[in-house]
């Protein structure tokens, strides 16, 4: 039985939702391919949290697929309501820019980008240009209210205003624009984003009558079901100067036994069946998983 690479992120727990797996199956194992996962740029580092989606876009491109990673310019202006109960700070221009710039560097100490290889681009370069009536003109038919009230990021925050129903049509119209620039066939993203991505696949088969696929990342929490990568509300950054190194290794060393395998499957790159041999592991020798 040769593992094949959607094999190994099912058993290594990545996999939330998809939308068509056997198509997506193909796709990824074949190397076949151009990928996208966003990453709005409200500070300036990413954090472990976004670490998961660096090492999942790692596995896909060493599989021959080709990653996109989509800086949110634009979408920072109006900030991201998924999960949230307080509205993000509005940033300026030159401090998404910035952000922009320092997400870049961190990513290419994982990913490989380059002509014909991974592709960095920024949303503002069409969303900042739209103009609203054309846009909906353009989009606005094909979203129904209904669907993106049944969408749970909404229902919790119903009396917060407008911004939340406009993310998903922002959203969904990059993947539509990086279909069409890029071929990009593929958005991978949290679980938290599924309505989001799927307005995005929807997008695309309204307008321009293509399947586009979309597959969820299972969200990187504790045995607690609380997010991982924040020590005592603070996000533990890959940035050693805003988290120390010192730091960095004390939050993994202090991960609770309950924890560790699942940490270990889905951040580290060490074969499935040496994880498989912990499985086994107790007390002192848990301590050293943590540590690797």
């Amino acid at each position: 039985f040769i593992m094949t690479l959607y094999d190994e992120l099912v058993a290594r727990g990545l996999i939330a939702q998809v939308t068509n797996e056997e198509e997506i199956k193909n796709m990824i194992n074949e190397g076949k391919a151009t990928f996208y996962i966003g990453f709005d740029c409200t500070a300036d580092s990413l954090t472990a949290g976004h670490f998961m989606a660096l090492t999942l876009m790692k596995r896909l491109q060493m599989a021959g697929n080709k990653p996109i990673a989509l800086i949110g310019g634009g979408t920072t202006m109006i900030g991201d309501p998924s999960g949230r109960t307080d509205m993000l700070k509005m940033l300026t221009r030159e401090d998404i820019d910035h952000n922009a710039e320092c997400f870049k560097q961190q990513m290419e100490r994982f990913i490989d980008f380059g002509e014909g290889k991974a592709m960095m681009v920024n949303n503002a370069d069409w969303l900042l240009k739209l103009n609203y009536v054309e846009l909906l003109r353009e989009v606005g038919a094909c979203f129904s209210v209904n669907n993106m009230l049944r969408a749970e990021c909404y229902k919790q925050r119903m009396e917060k205003g407008f911004l939340e129903f406009n993310y998903m049509i922002m959203q969904s119209y990059d993947f539509y624009m990086l279909f069409q620039k890029y071929g990009c066939n593929m958005q991978f993203g949290g679980d938290d984003q599924w309505s989001n991505m799927l307005g995005g696949t929807e997008l695309i088969r309204r307008k321009l009558g293509k399947d586009a696929h979309a597959m969820t990342i299972t969200l990187l929490t504790d045995s607690q079901g609380n997010k991982m990568g924040k020590t005592a509300g603070n996000a533990v950054w890959l940035d050693p100067n805003k988290t120390s190194p010192f730091e960095f290794f004390q939050y993994w060393r202090n991960v609770a036994d309950a924890d560790v395998l699942k940490c270990i499957r889905m951040l580290t790159f060490l074969p499935l069946e040496e994880i498989e041999k912990m499985d086994s592991w107790e007390g002192a020798q848990l301590n050293e998983a943590k540590e690797i």
